[in-house]
């Protein structure tokens, strides 16, 4: 009977002390979430149920880890996405999406955070991560704002693409549907410095034959032939650009338009 009695004793003690060291951490992790510490509070409530006899409520601390989890994914997300870790976030949210299906709000915030990721990144002048972001946003999440702001980001790409005289945009990293849309941009962008050529060189040829119908100079005159060469040099140049276009997009109806009209002066 002294022997089963001290086993007793001895056994007691022992679930005790479990008890006791749950009861502990349960406060710890009680405290840590109350005070937003959530990657804490989780790895407090997996060590309690990793107790032996921990006398805790197992229904109740499953449910609050099941809420915790996909608060953390978020946040982990979140703090890649600051980081310009685009990959990885996206990475942490669609394996959250996967793993709780039912919780929208991931999703949701995912497509909101790349958004605003978007700006920023656009009012810096980033073009083409801005345009990473609102195409992450619009194609992964369903953000249906991000669309609008994607074009403007890659015309704002292409736009500088045709300012350093670039023809191709194989070397921009964009995905396939996004380097379509580059390519038209890129045609834009120079049928509208075309544009512009065809313009100062129609405005220069104008004030000329002004002159001349105002007495102030014939067609014969050296001053004359020499408002004609400034004017046929903007012409020709906007035919150089206006040809960078048709290479890109050959059914640019504006530039093709444009085109002949320069040729039609030259």
């Amino acid at each position: 009977m002294k022997k089963v009695g001290l086993l007793f004793v001895a056994v007691f003690i022992t679930v005790f002390s479990f008890a006791q060291d749950a009861a502990e951490k349960m406060n710890q992790a009680n405290e840590a979430l109350q005070n937003k510490e959530y990657v804490k509070a989780l790895e407090l409530y997996q060590e309690v149920l990793a107790i032996p006899d921990h006398g805790q409520d197992v229904e109740g601390i499953t449910s609050t880890m099941n809420q915790l989890k996909p608060v953390i994914a978020k946040d982990e997300a979140s703090d890649a996405i600051d980081n310009k870790e685009y990959d990885k976030a996206v990475e942490i949210y669609k394996t959250a999406m996967t793993e709780f299906p039912d919780d929208a709000s991931i999703a949701s915030q995912a497509g909101v955070k790349f958004y605003n990721a978007g700006i920023t990144s656009y009012k810096a002048k980033s073009y083409l991560e801005a345009a990473k972001c609102f195409t992450i946003a619009e194609m992964d999440f369903k953000n249906d704002k991000a669309e609008k702001y994607k074009n403007a980001s890659l015309k704002k790409v292409a736009e500088d693409l045709a300012a350093e005289g670039k023809t191709s945009v194989e070397e921009v990293e964009v995905c396939a549907e996004n380097k379509a849309l580059l390519i038209n941009s890129l045609a834009s962008a120079y049928v509208m410095q075309g544009n512009d050529l065809y313009k100062q060189g129609a405005a220069i040829l104008s004030a000329a034959n002004q002159k001349v119908n105002d007495g102030g100079m014939t067609t014969a005159d050296d001053a004359y032939a020499a408002e004609v060469a400034k004017a046929k040099k903007e012409f020709t140049a906007a035919i150089e650009v206006l040809e960078k276009a048709l290479a890109l997009d050959a059914n640019n109806a504006n530039a093709t338009k444009l085109l002949e009209a320069c040729k039609s002066v030259i």
